[in-house]
């Protein structure tokens, strides 16, 4: 089947048998699939995990899941049924289910399964949550150095599929990791050539710990196809592959920009309203308070803009473009920052840069803000106020962009949650203040 018509395999669930159900899904990728989930009544939902369970494909379309329905969709599984699911899963793909239970529900699963599985879940559970030892597969192939291309091979057969194979690797006999054998090199080698003399030495890695974001820019770097994780002593713990980092790279990203407007992380369209709510009013809350201290700039040029009533159109803009502009550089320097790009090195010449930047638009925007506001007000003084205002106002913008949320970082907080609204804040205070300043000092022309 090409495509889902989702109201009619909706319509299928509610009023059809599973075999009927099955022949319309059957074919159906699990993409495809775990959207069903959404909107339908708990019955319904069973009905349609028993027919995924009866043809294996529980446990890829449960992955498929958005993280805030996940939880629900499991609620409703049978725990002897979810056990077996989440035996028949990816590791990796295991465990994130497992960490969407609650507590209790947790450990009763974890009963079902046997010792040795059951120890290597609490394991990747105990890992630091965006870690990469949660999104580790363990499911991998590891040999001596000794083993020859021949006998990789073999053993290759015997272990049947994994769920990616790029590389083999090679481990010590305490289970370091000693090298990688791209499968590419053993198909071509000869037989009797022994893995120690095709393998790459020392290659790149990942501890267990390392956040989940920086082991993704190391697959990037240096164009992995999967990426080795090792433990704190160097053995092999597992792998993660260039499709986690797809998903990580789209979830960091999602992560930013939901953080960058204020907005849950975890928040989707149709979260329920209460959950809405109490993600975002608090934000808007501390952007009211600053909001005040805005405020507080204009009442105390109270007596100037009674004198020129014209400023207050003028206000507006200035903050505004600046504002604008200092958000564009902020989501600049936090993307480039997550990205490794920014060290203390090289500060200076970022901030350079945008004082460049700075001077161009302050230029622009101040010339032809200066230019209507003298020809609509017929005063050349406040032409040059709100010029010189525009153009000194970009370059706090600029100068706010980049050592805001490079602030931030060092103080310990996460520059990609509150660098737009310091910079916004900053733009509106320094704005109205310079503007308004410039005015009062300017009065008798004003007048």
């Amino acid at each position: 089947m090409a495509s889902l018509n989702h109201e009619t395999v909706r319509e299928m669930i509610r009023t059809g048998t599973p075999d009927r159900v099955l022949r319309l899904i059957g074919k159906s990728h699990p993409a495809d699939l775990a959207p069903l989930f959404k909107d339908l009544e708990p019955s319904e939902a069973r009905l349609l995990f028993d027919v995924l369970f009866s043809t294996r494909k529980a446990a890829k379309t449960l992955k498929e899941l958005p993280p805030d329905l996940l939880p629900d969709v499991l609620g409703l599984i049978e725990d002897e049924k979810l056990a077996r699911v989440i035996a028949r899963a990816d590791p990796d793909d295991a465990v994130a289910f497992i960490a969407s239970l609650p507590e209790e529900r947790k450990e009763k699963l974890l009963g079902f399964m046997d010792p040795e599985q059951r120890a290597g879940f609490n394991k990747m559970i105990s890992y630091p949550e965006g870690s990469v030892g949660r999104i580790m597969t363990t499911d991998l192939l590891a040999l001596s150095p000794e083993t020859t291309a021949q006998g990789a091979i073999d053993k290759i057969r015997e272990r049947g599929e994994l769920e990616t194979f790029f590389y083999l690797y090679v481990v010590d006999d305490s289970g370091k990791l000693t090298g990688v054998v791209p499968i590419r090199n053993l198909v071509v080698a000869p037989p009797t050539r022994p893995l120690r003399d095709m393998m790459i030495h020392d290659p790149i890695r990942a501890e267990v710990t390392m956040d989940q974001e920086e082991a993704a820019r190391l697959v990037s770097k240096y164009d992995l196809l999967a990426l080795p994780i090792v433990d704190h002593d160097g053995r092999l713990a597992g792998l993660i592959t260039v499709d986690d980092v797809i998903d990580v790279i789209a979830d960091e990203t999602t992560e930013d920009m939901y953080k960058m407007a204020g907005v849950g992380i975890k928040e989707r369209a149709f979260s329920p309203l209460r959950e809405s709510a109490a993600r975002r009013i608090p934000w808007l809350g501390f952007n009211m308070v600053w909001a005040f201290a805005a405020a507080s700039v204009i009442s105390a040029f109270e007596k100037t803009i009674g004198q020129v009533p014209a400023l207050a159109i003028f206000m507006p803009i200035i903050a505004g473009q600046a504002g604008n502009a200092g958000i564009q550089t902020a989501t600049v320097v936090v993307r480039s920052m997550a990205l490794g790009e920014i060290e203390q090195s090289n500060l200076f010449h970022l901030l350079r840069k945008e004082w460049g930047l700075g001077l161009i638009k302050g230029t622009l925007f101040g010339t032809v803000l200066g230019v209507i506001a003298w020809l609509w007000r017929g005063n050349a003084a406040l032409g040059l106020v709100a010029g010189v205002a525009m153009f000194l106002n970009m370059l706090v913008a600029a100068t706010g962009g980049v050592l805001v949320p490079t602030a931030l970082r060092r103080l310990g907080l996460d520059p990609a949650t509150v660098a737009g609204v310091f910079d916004t804040m900053l733009t509106d205070f320094m704005g109205f203040l310079i503007f308004l300043g410039l005015a009062t000092l300017l009065i008798h022309f004003l007048t």
